[in-house]
């Protein structure tokens, strides 16, 4: 296994950072055990929600299964919905492009590398939570943290030493199936167990050490961010050697093959909404930490005399939140209808179905236990919706028009700054005055929408949301950089 902590992409890392790395890992192997000597057998497992793409789950079992002659594997853990919703748009252009598609979340096994993972997701979302409950916390501790603290590359050097610990869940995947992965540390674990074709698919446009995978090939999705990591200027205190150009590239926004296959009649329908005075779609997705739930209950309330007087339409996806989705439900109580589809996947497919014929109407909430039908919910609601209500994440790179809403994390502000100069979005709103304003400008203002919608072809014309298709295609060798 070679250092990775001690030397990143020939900076020399100071000795108290590297000793800090070695102590941060030893720490886990204390508390989780060394499974170095383990064999897991690999096995796998259908995810019905994805079964149009044919995704199989990776799991640990009692022998080892073959993959397929064109497997390829996407390696990604659950931190929010980013991750796991960039890890479907992999998949589902994988598909697309004539592959086998293997989801391997290294979060999701009785390892010690996973057990680590889940630890630093549970702190990760928890502070996200806290952070919007207390102002002086984001902004003495989780504003910085997120924008300044994991840009050091000296915080790569702790993350490497610790993604270590991954290797053992490799043992038995052969070495050169393509892989791309959407979080760093399955592109870590991937490198240091020797895989070859290992793509590191970049989710944010604010370059962070937090992101780099010395021998992965950095994928990014903007200009900016590809300068960023090309020189790592700001990564420390003084000059950094780059990121070589065999090692990177701008390749576009990670998207899902449905979602781009037929954007051009999305965008049509829209335009024929929007100017025929139907009401205006609203889609509201709440994140995967849960974070947010004040701005959602401001822009509801804002919201429903527009949808007393039919001029819009809400749908609002609380994921796996149970608890957010019973408050968001009781929150509108009767005062206008509501439609709620709780666990039931097939009624929910069917009404999407229908409204890309029918006309819309009320609010209709949705969650679902599964994982994988609460991210992918929000993805079928998009080609049959005008407007996409987030905050500046993962979502932010979605061919669909898009108002901002307060950020989390200082990381996720240049999503938006990205967004509205590339003119596929409107500004960030940070407050629920402000945003409350936007959808009021955007609800009576009916040219906006299909301004967005124009600029939108214009960038799918250009390939800018081909992102996901490039990483599969440097992951299986067909592009070279």
């Amino acid at each position: 296994m070679t250092d990775r902590t001690s030397v990143i992409f020939g900076n020399e890392i100071d000795k108290k950072t590297v000793k800090a790395a070695e102590k941060s890992k030893a720490k886990y192997i204390k508390k989780y055990g060394d499974d170095s000597a383990a064999d897991y057998k690999i096995s796998f497992t259908p995810i019905d929600a994805l079964s149009d793409m044919g995704v199989r789950n990776v799991v640990f079992g009692d022998k080892n299964e073959p993959f397929a002659e064109n497997a390829l594997i996407v390696g990604n853990i659950r931190m929010g919905f980013g991750h796991y919703r960039i890890s479907i748009a992999m998949a589902s252009c994988a598909k697309a492009l004539g592959f086998a598609p293997y989801w391997l979340d290294l979060a999701s096994f009785d390892a010690t590398g996973s057990k680590m993972i889940r630890e630093q997701n549970d702190m990760y979302s928890l502070a996200s939570r806290i952070s919007q409950k207390s102002r002086l916390f984001n902004k003495l501790v989780w504003e910085p943290l997120n924008s300044e603290g994991f840009k050091k590359i000296t915080y790569n050097a702790k993350d490497q030493k610790n993604s270590e610990l991954l290797v053992p869940i490799f043992k038995n995947i052969p070495k050169d199936i393509p892989y791309i992965a959407t979080h760093v540390w399955p592109s870590q674990g991937a490198v240091h167990a020797g895989m070859t074709h290992v793509v590191n698919a970049i989710p944010d446009n604010w370059p962070m050490g937090l992101h780099l995978s010395e021998g992965a090939v950095h994928v990014v999705q903007t200009p900016f961010a590809y300068l960023g990591y090309k020189t790592l200027s700001g990564f420390a205190k003084t000059p950094l050697k780059g990121i070589p150009a065999d090692q990177i590239t701008a390749a576009g926004c990670f998207v899902d093959h449905e979602l781009l296959c037929d954007l051009e009649n999305d965008n049509r329908r829209r335009r024929e909404r929007l100017l025929g005075g139907k009401p205006v779609r609203i889609l509201m997705n709440v994140g995967g930490a849960g974070a947010g739930g004040d701005m959602f209950e401001a822009m509801l309330d804002h919201l429903i005399p527009y949808v007393k007087d039919g001029k819009a339409a809400l749908f609002m996806n609380t994921g796996d939140h149970k608890d957010v989705f019973d408050h968001f439900v009781a929150h509108i109580g009767d005062r206008v209808p509501v439609k709620t589809f709780e666990n039931d996947y097939a009624a929910l497919l069917k009404n999407i179905a229908d409204l890309k014929e029918s006309d819309a109407s009320g609010v209709t909430v949705i969650c679902n236990d599964d994982i994988f039908r609460a991210v992918y919910s929000t993805n079928l609601l998009m080609p049959v919706c005008d407007l996409l209500v987030t905050k500046p994440s993962e979502l932010a790179y979605y061919p669909i028009p898009k108002l901002y809403m307060k950020h989390i994390g200082g990381h996720e502000v240049y999503g938006a700054i990205h967004g509205r100069e590339y003119g596929d979005s409107t500004d960030e709103y940070p407050t629920k005055k402000g945003v409350s304003a936007a959808l009021d400008r955007l609800l009576q203002d009916r040219e906006i929408i299909p301004h967005l919608c124009d600029r939108i072809d214009e960038l799918k014309a250009s390939g800018y949301y081909d992102g996901a298709y490039a990483c599969v295609r440097l992951a299986a060798g067909i592009e070279k950089l």
